[in-house]
């Protein structure tokens, strides 16, 4: 499995979705406010991060991948951030489109004692003009022409990026040049990806779209990929399941992975860093059981941390050997 880790560094990576700011304002609590009966925070830092298909990105960089991310901003305060942010963190800021169609999309944390008290979101969810939809798949494919891309990745979070029409051009060009794709669905856009290789929706988003009860249990999930196929005509489906860990199926195989004991701290961002080992095990051509229980050890690993933050490629390296000897990662 060495060989495989040491294998990240060579994949090129094209994320596509919704790229935005994570903003943490945290401070302390010592009193309610006379005015009403809630907390007043004594700030004491302000932190601002790249979240969404930006999150995404740091996780395949982590992981020693080349990402190349491709979104739209806004051509305001917010994006000045961002822009700043991104060479920061040495991730190319090419494939970003500033629009002034719409809002750089920002979600404020207000914490105090890792606490979270109160999220502000600052954001426009409608979905991109045609014009910017033009442009936006200009910078695509300037990135599948000058790049050996080795896995697609939406990372849908409904900010409106992922149009239908977007998808269904960036999916035409994923077959034509037989590039594995991956998809982290939201709603409005759930069923607009097929022919899409992995398929990855979380348990709560899987039972709003399909006309039967799904349980977190192996023949109810075996039935809701059933479905997915049938409607996708996918390869793979991975179902994240919460505390109860996740689920995979495809190429005869099917299984829940259960979670391992962990001090959860904050689950923000884990489902970004289980969608970035996906696709770089699809990438790679991984065995998807492979795929799953990394996937499943990453997003647990960045629960025990406040905040988004990517994955630690070393710890995860060290869980999964041990997993592998012994079942657990209980050191």
């Amino acid at each position: 499995m060495t060989q495989v880790f040491n294998a990240f560094q060579h994949q090129n990576i094209l994320i596509v979705g919704d790229v935005m700011i994570d903003r943490y304002l945290t401070g302390k609590v010592s009193r309610i406010s006379p005015e009403a009966p809630v907390p007043v925070v004594h700030l004491q830092n302000r932190d601002n991060r790249l979240g969404g298909a930006g999150n995404v990105a740091l996780n395949l960089k982590a992981l020693g991948a080349t990402p190349y991310l491709c979104s739209v901003a806004g051509r305001d305060e917010d994006s000045r951030q961002l822009f700043d942010i991104l060479p920061e963190l040495q991730l190319s800021d090419k494939g970003i489109l500033q629009s002034d169609e719409r809002r750089t999309t920002v979600k404020t944390r207000i914490i105090a004692a890792s606490q979270h008290l109160l999220r502000v979101d600052n954001e426009d969810t409608h979905g991109l003009s045609a014009r910017e939809a033009a442009l936006l798949m200009e910078r695509i494919r300037d990135v599948l022409d000058s790049r050996d891309i080795h896995a697609i990745l939406f990372q849908d979070y409904n900010k409106g990026v992922l149009t239908h029409k977007v998808i269904h051009e960036i999916m035409l060009e994923a077959i034509k040049r037989d590039i594995p794709t991956a998809v982290d669905p939201k709603f409005d856009n759930f069923w607009d990806y097929k022919h899409v290789t992995l398929f990855k929706p979380n348990l709560k988003e899987i039972q709003a779209q399909l006309s039967f009860p799904v349980a977190p249990r192996l023949q109810s999930l075996k039935k809701a990929a059933g479905q997915i196929h049938g409607k996708l005509g996918n390869r793979y489906s991975l179902i994240t399941l919460s505390e109860k860990g996740i689920f995979y199926d495809g190429d005869g195989q099917s299984e829940i992975l259960g979670t391992h004991p962990r001090t959860i701290a904050d689950v923000c961002g884990a489902g970004d860093t289980v969608f970035a080992i996906a696709g770089l095990g699809l990438s790679l051509g991984m065995d998807i059981r492979d795929i799953a229980i990394l996937a499943n050890l990453a997003g647990g690993q960045v629960c025990e941390k406040v905040g988004v933050v990517p994955v630690d490629k070393a710890q995860l390296e060290t869980e999964y050997q041990t997993y592998r000897k012994n079942g657990t990662i209980a050191l």
